[in-house]
């Protein structure tokens, strides 16, 4: 009998697909990408706000650490992660796993934003600083980035006692370095707390609106009154993030719940990377107020308002057609068979290109940016990252698609030819 027969035979067979770059990627990526957020955290602090200024806006050490800052961190994961615990919201189960069951998920994230609010609203109310968050930013990413990396390491650890069914397509290659990053275990669960699922869309997703509430606070301090350019990044990424905690039972049919395991990839992306990037355009704002017409601030409301038009339509009836097909608002869409039993949309939004959400985040992507003005190009750092992340993701899930598929998905390709953009891509 072969080697590869063997491991399979007892449960040990590897995966052979790497994304990322496969080694090389897991080895670069945990280095360069901390050291990014940190960069790009300097830069949008610094008077230039440079991303080509050489030698680049470097912080000092003792600007990287605050002993309040792991507290405050850990505080306020604890919080969430009681608040996740909490009998609040209805419970949900998630889509048919390998071995046939279903996880069941607590609905509750708006619950926690709306008790987060309140909260700070109380904290205001003592008077609390709420700008020297603009101060603790460095050294709460600098924790915020630590604390992904113990995590990632525990995460790996504990995935060697998980059953062989429990873990990801693609995680399990044998390489100790891209399965630390990619992740091996795909649910990893303490009892019913679903660590994924918890880290997804709580504390790093809800963080990311207190740290922008942190830069308008300390635009207050510094000039008597918050610039509309601040309140339109602020209302803008607010509605984003109640929007995903309203439709949060949409998140258990994602790739990152569905596909990816849970290893540094994703850790770092929800508890470093969103919080400390997402928030660069009101950091950048403290800094370098910028003026806005109020028919710019129209424009730019019209822009965000059909990006999440966009955004919020077509991902209700994606949700909706796979929840339940034989709903009145899906019935009349046009589908193509596939050899799975499941059908694909190829009319309504997910006829005009294969990834319509895609154009709509892309949309108010760039109104986030825009009220920044154009004498820099940092406040577009998100809107460039994050078309690169949507057509990386997009392949990504091409070529999982064509797999799956087969024959039907080379059939919806010709009839939706472009992936994201009309005409263009």
């Amino acid at each position: 009998m072969r080697a590869s027969s063997k491991a399979q035979k007892h449960g040990l067979s590897h995966d052979t697909e790497r994304e990322f770059g496969g080694t090389l990627g897991a080895i670069c990526i945990p280095i360069f990408l901390p050291l990014t957020v940190l960069f790009l955290i300097c830069t949008s602090r610094s008077p230039e706000a440079s991303l080509l200024q050489w030698p680049p806006a470097l912080p000092s050490t003792d600007q990287l650490w605050d002993p309040l800052a792991p507290g405050l961190l850990l505080g306020w994961i604890a919080l969430h992660a009681f608040l996740y615990l909490m009998p609040l919201g209805k419970v949900s189960e998630g889509l048919v796993l390998r071995d046939g069951t279903r996880l069941k998920y607590p609905i509750n994230g708006y619950h926690g934003l709306c008790i987060s609010a309140v909260v700070l609203l109380l904290l205001l109310g003592l008077g609390v600083p709420l700008g020297y968050l603009f101060e603790l930013l460095l050294p709460l990413a600098v924790s915020a980035i630590g604390i992904s990396f113990l995590l990632s390491i525990y995460l790996y650890i504990r995935s060697f006692w998980a059953p062989l069914h429990g873990l990801a397509p693609g995680g399990n290659t044998g390489n100790p370095v891209y399965d630390f990053f990619i992740g091996r275990e795909l649910n990893p669960r303490i009892g019913n707390f679903d660590l994924k699922y918890f880290c997804e869309l709580r504390p790093g997703l809800i963080g990311w609106v207190v740290i922008n509430l942190g830069m308008l606070m300390k635009e207050v301090e510094l000039r008597g009154s918050p610039s509309l350019a601040m309140i339109l990044v602020n209302g803008f990424q607010l509605l984003y993030v109640a929007d995903a905690l309203w439709n949060e039972e949409a998140v258990l049919t994602t790739m990152d719940i569905v596909h990816d395991g849970f290893g540094f990839m994703l850790v770092f992306g929800d508890l470093a990377w969103v919080p400390f990037t997402y928030s660069l355009q009101a950091s950048f704002l403290v800094v370098h107020p910028q003026a806005l017409s109020w028919l710019k601030a129209a424009a730019i409301v019209a822009l965000n308002g059909a990006g999440y038009y966009i955004f919020r339509k077509s991902n209700s009836q994606k949700n909706q057609f796979r929840r339940d097909p034989t709903h009145p608002s899906v019935t009349g869409l046009e589908t193509i068979a596939t050899s799975t039993g499941k059908r694909l949309l190829v009319s309504g939004w997910w006829g005009l290109v294969r990834h319509p959400n895609y154009l709509g985040d892309l949309l108010m992507a760039l109104a986030w940016s825009l009220p920044c003005g154009f004498s820099h190009l940092l406040p577009y750092f998100y809107v460039t990252y994050f078309t690169v992340l949507l057509i990386h993701r997009e392949a990504r899930d091409e070529r999982q698609c064509r797999t799956k598929y087969g024959p039907a998905w080379d059939t919806y390709c010709r009839r939706v030819p472009y992936r994201i953009f009309p005409y263009v891509y």
